[in-house]
């Protein structure tokens, strides 16, 4: 996944004017309590970063 693709679907589940917020302000226990921005910062690739946020925000599997 690239993350322009991570982005798109951020936007899409939460809004474009409100998806980079919550990236830099929610810590996910799914991402050892990182932010999304943190774990980029060390290097996560996408795919796993979203497949937290996936989880954290349960969404339906068809968005897995």
């Amino acid at each position: 996944m690239r993350l322009t693709e991570f982005w798109d679907r951020m936007d899409r589940h939460l809004g474009p004017a409100y998806s980079r917020t919550w990236a830099e302000t929610q810590s996910l226990p799914e991402l050892d309590g990182r932010t999304v921005q943190e774990a980029f910062a060390a290097g996560e690739h996408a795919k796993t970063v979203w497949r937290a946020v996936w989880a954290h925000l349960q969404l339906p599997p068809r968005d897995r």
